[in-house]
């Protein structure tokens, strides 16, 4: 089996989060609870759903990683880009949603 973590969106400000081994949501990957076994992804499963009736988080997904050199890393490039920011480097000045309006 291959080894999975719980994601989520925090519904107050949107951010990506884990669910740690305490059940506390951490903005870290690196923080998460591992599940290496089938019960222990029922568990997050669970542990999601409540979390997503008590209105805490959104989008809440059991996802695949793995640990290469003591480091997680989710397998999908969506999870990865969620959980280490953009894939690219934006052009010289770009400020995206922070950019003022010139009109």
């Amino acid at each position: 089996m291959v080894d999975k973590v719980l994601t989520a969106n925090r519904l107050a400000d949107g951010i990506s989060v884990w669910l740690d081994a305490a059940g506390a949501w951490t903005e870290s990957l690196q923080d998460a609870f591992v599940a290496r076994h089938a019960e222990a992804v029922t568990a997050l499963e669970s542990a999601g759903k409540k979390a997503f009736s008590d209105n805490k988080v959104v989008d809440v997904n059991v996802i695949e990683i793995e640990e290469v050199d003591g480091v997680l890393r989710p397998l999908r490039l969506r999870e990865r880009i969620r959980a280490e920011g953009p894939s690219i480097d934006y052009a010289v000045g770009y400020k995206g949603l922070h950019a003022e309006k010139t009109a």
